[in-house]
């Protein structure tokens, strides 16, 4: 059952992301927040794991190290260490995060080192957030506006790459999650929407792991 914590979590997520908006289509960023947590719930999550997917966020893009410590005070340390575990950056204020490629590949293998009782709830809501940017980015790049591409700083086959690595991380470490068929789905598509030049990049990437060469 969801109680007083997840209330104040909702509400808490929705002032520190009240003027973000989702890349490409000006969309609330709080819907994603939203979905990333029903689909934490939907597949077996419990209050905890929730609040993190409402948060997970929330330290990467709005805060770092001091937006972390708040949410360790207000809803405690498990809720903090899955938080902290989905994001690739926990920047200064004032500081950028760093180079794109080298946050993918750390978190990467972050994710794949995670073990013990932090293991599941981590996969979890990292794999509920990138269901729920994958839905968000075949939408978008369906729309057959090649621009659309523009709004990531390393193109298509940057995301084709990385959404590649996450789905086979996924699926050896939680195999039996309720999201893999729709992610594997999605990601099919995903290919089928990304440039042959670009596909082609993504593929030759996805086989050299991590750093891509080129």
């Amino acid at each position: 059952m969801l109680g007083p914590r997840f209330d104040e979590a909702v509400s808490y997520a929705a002032v520190v992301h009240a003027d973000q908006v989702r890349k490409g289509s000006g969309v609330p960023y709080m819907a994603h927040l939203l979905g990333v947590a029903s689909l934490v719930l939907e597949d077996g999550g419990d209050e905890d794991q929730a609040i993190a997917g409402l948060l997970h966020d929330a330290v990467e893009d709005r805060g770092g190290r001091r937006r972390l410590n708040d949410i360790r005070e207000r809803f405690g340390m498990r809720v903090a260490t899955i938080v902290e575990g989905c994001s690739d950056a926990i920047p200064e204020d004032g500081e950028p995060k760093g180079d794109w490629w080298g946050r993918k590949c750390s978190h990467l293998g972050h994710l794949a080192e995670t073990d013990g009782d932090l293991r599941e709830p981590l996969l979890r809501v990292s794999m509920a957030d990138k269901l729920s940017n994958l839905r968000a980015t075949v939408r978008d790049a369906g729309r057959g506006d090649q621009r659309f591409w523009m709004v990531f700083k390393h193109g298509a086959a940057s995301q084709l790459w990385y959404y590649g690595r996450m789905i086979d991380l996924f699926h050896e470490r939680m195999p039996s999650s309720s999201m893999l068929p729709e992610l594997d789905a999605l990601l099919a598509q995903l290919a089928e929407l990304v440039p042959e030049a670009e596909r082609a990049l993504a593929e030759r990437f996805r086989a050299e792991r991590c750093p891509p060469a080129g």
